[in-house]
């Protein structure tokens, strides 16, 4: 379960999450086998600072997903200040063996007609960027690389870890990361046991496309790990606050 101490209010769920972005909403959605979530979760929580967490429970598996504000604490002195940044952390809790469960981002299949989209990624981060006439916009999370990786630090089953080896051989077709049309990203997650939970993050930055820092690539560079440690933070800065009133 994603902060599960964390202080929260049930909302009604009226609207699918997303993330609002210059270029449109990035949204979510999560397939597990041949069957897709619905757009609206089963349960929606707000947390303080205009957080939200959506649940969907289903007999096999239990999905979470927390929208936040980010904070990618860039050094001012190499990269130009970002206009803003937000995150998402994804996460499944297998409660039966699944074959396949697939995890994916979109923006707008119509994107403004000034606005190029292309794959942006790098070492352990899989990224798009969309540069319009004004705005830079990176969305990114973990590549095939990285999902391995995160089998250390406990966001992935520990025997994805052995996997490693598939990332390089393009002949595996069972699992990895899918860039479309570069308006999005799904990942197709190796299979799971019952008891087993994957982590993934998502990351949405943007700054004037006139900015040639690299900023927007470097601030989508998070693990769940670092952005949950932040949102947990955050909401016991502001509960001390509270008491201290």
């Amino acid at each position: 379960m994603l902060l599960p101490t964390a202080p929260r209010t049930r909302l009604r769920s009226a609207d699918r999450p997303a993330i609002d972005t210059p270029f449109g909403p990035l949204t979510f959605a999560t397939a597990i086998g041949d069957t897709g979530l619905p757009p609206l979760p089963d349960e929606l929580f707000e947390l303080p600072g205009g957080r939200t967490v959506g649940r969907w429970i289903r007999p096999a598996a239990r999905v979470e997903l927390l929208l936040t504000p980010y904070d990618a604490e860039l050094d001012p002195e190499v990269w130009g200040p970002l206009t803003d940044c937000h995150a998402a952390v994804w996460r499944i809790d297998a409660l039966a063996p699944l074959r396949q469960v697939q995890f994916s981002v979109g923006l707008p299949v119509r994107l403004p007609e000034d606005a190029d989209a292309g794959w942006d990624g790098g070492q352990a981060l899989a990224a798009i960027t969309v540069e319009g006439e004004k705005t830079r916009l990176t969305v990114g999370g973990n590549d095939e690389e990285a999902i391995c990786g995160a089998a250390d630090a406990g966001e992935a089953p520990r025997r994805w870890a052995a996997l490693s080896d598939e990332v390089y051989d393009r002949s595996f077709s069972t699992w990895g990361v899918d860039f479309g049309d570069n308006h999005g990203m799904s990942w197709t997650l190796p299979p799971l046991e019952a008891g087993d939970h994957c982590e993934l993050p998502v990351v949405a930055a943007w700054a004037p496309v006139a900015d040639e820092s690299a900023n927007t690539w470097y601030a989508v560079v998070a693990s769940p790990t670092v952005l949950l440690r932040q949102v947990a933070a955050e909401l016991a800065r502001r509960a001390s606050a509270q008491e201290a009133d």
